[in-house]
């Protein structure tokens, strides 16, 4: 058995030619490129019970070798994954089931029938590859690079394959990062951990495909820093795996959903204050808000306009022939990693970095609570609400996140409310007077409502961090 550290990029056909001649790649290509056709067989059982436990079973013919792979459970976050593999060379092109013994085979499966075992699909595909090596500081770093080409095949149904896959050899996790960062400042490259595998599933159930990541775990007791990185991966592989969805199905809500990930990863880097100085955080920010200043009107524009949402699509698909969400994603990915927002902060700073989740937390919305002013402000003047929605978009987001950690009376009411007075302020005022006093008014009702809730009556009496 061994670990497999990959990453995997989606690419087009004539950015996988580019990079054959890529400089980067030719200067640190000790092999040179090489070719080989792989064609390969997936198993699983009629009720889907392998995929379900997230393990991938499949024969491979690579030339004259036959061998058959098992691959376990393990952890892929924002397109990077490490999964513990099992090979075995075969005589012939038939899955030995022996092979399959406790040694391996996953504890939750033990009581499947695998006589139960059948093909499922295909994915057959030329592999040109290189050893791509070279000295990072002391340590020396040797990755895969292949260029695969081909197609998944299940039925009649077929998906073309057309992905750049980086593979750690020897050295740090981090150095794929950096090789596809490098790669994709002037390519486009879109990391994505939906794997050969996976498109297989979707092919035969278009549904199969997971679009959420488990829920980061928070408590009240852990650090805000491991808090806010756990918060922040999880939405980070949740937008990558969104836009791969929305790029092949093109369904309206996977666009809205891909966009609210965007705005609630904004407004967690937003809020961190001095545990993440500003200068740490402004790369980040900056990108954040630039792909929020074009698709966020968009999105909102398409909410009421049938013709809006048929052309996102293919104004996504030119949005992934740009380099920019491939480089968004993985600088934000290396920056999450070195935890970069720690590295030159001072010493309140790394006092808020380390303090306690719900210690901090309840400090935090009591001072954005306060700061918003509804009953002094915005109940006299509902028409400028909307100058708060990056206020009411912190609040909200946290509370979506952590509020479980909060010891604080109808704190789930008071998320309710709150979106309900977010939605109000996203809702432009019109010309028609009569419309506009409309929704004056309801968000004057509203702010009443969430004044009156305990929670929020509790929250304005949590004492400042500042």
């Amino acid at each position: 058995m061994h670990k497999e550290t990959e990453l995997k990029l989606r690419a087009s056909r004539e950015t996988l030619a580019a990079l054959r001649e890529h400089p980067l790649l030719k200067k640190r290509n000790k092999s040179g490129w090489q070719t080989r056709e792989l064609l390969n067989q997936y198993f699983d059982t009629p009720e889907r019970e392998l995929s379900a436990a997230r393990v991938a079973l499949r024969l491979r013919r690579d030339g004259d070798v036959i061998i058959q792979t098992l691959k376990c459970r393990g952890q892929s976050v924002a397109g990077l994954s490490e999964r513990n593999e099992h090979e075995w060379q075969l005589e012939k092109a038939k899955l030995d089931l022996k092979k399959l013994d406790a040694s391996c085979w996953p504890e939750q499966l033990a009581e499947l029938d695998k006589k139960t075992i059948k093909p499922l699909f295909t994915t057959d595909f030329t592999r040109e590859f290189a050893e791509i090596s070279w000295g990072r500081g002391k340590a020396k770093v040797v990755i895969e690079a292949a260029l695969d080409q081909g197609f998944v095949i299940a039925g009649k149904r077929k998906e073309e394959i057309c992905e750049l896959e980086l593979e750690l050899r020897e050295g740090a996790p981090e150095a794929l990062l950096e090789l596809a960062a490098e790669l994709a400042a002037t390519l486009a490259l879109m990391p994505c951990d939906i794997s050969k595998a996976e498109r297989g599933y979707r092919l035969l159930e278009p549904e199969s495909y997971e679009l959420g990541l488990p829920s980061a775990e928070l408590d009240a007791e852990m650090a805000v820093d491991d808090a806010f990185t756990a918060l922040a991966w999880q939405l980070l592989g949740s937008s990558q795996r969104l836009a791969e969805q929305y790029r092949h199905t093109g369904h309206w809500r996977l666009l809205q959903d891909w966009v609210h990930c965007l705005a609630e990863l904004r407004a967690l880097v937003g809020s961190l204050g001095q545990a993440a100085p500003r200068p740490t955080t402004r790369a980040l920010r900056s990108s954040l808000d630039a792909l929020l200043e074009d698709w966020r009107p968009l999105v909102q524009a398409g909410n009421d306009d049938e013709d809006v949402r048929r052309a996102a699509p293919e104004q996504f698909a030119e949005e992934l022939e740009d380099p920019r969400w491939g480089q968004f994603s993985l600088e934000t990915s290396r920056w999450l990693l070195a935890r970069a927002w720690t590295v030159e902060r001072k010493g309140r700073g790394d006092r808020q970095g380390n303090a306690q989740l719900a210690n901090w937390l309840q400090h935090l919305v009591g001072e954005e609570a306060r700061a918003l002013k509804l009953q002094e402000r915005y109940v006299q003047q509902p028409e400028d609400l909307g100058e708060q929605l990056p206020r009411i978009e912190t609040l909200q987001t946290w509370l979506h996140h952590a509020r479980h950690v909060l010891d604080v009376p109808q704190l789930d009411r008071l998320y309710g409310e709150l979106n309900k007075l977010q939605q109000l302020a996203e809702q432009p005022l019109t010309e028609d007077q009569e419309q506009s006093q409309a929704l004056k008014d309801a968000r004057i009702e509203q702010a009443r409502a969430i004044e009156q809730n305990r929670a929020w009556k509790h929250l304005l009496k949590s004492p400042s961090t500042r």
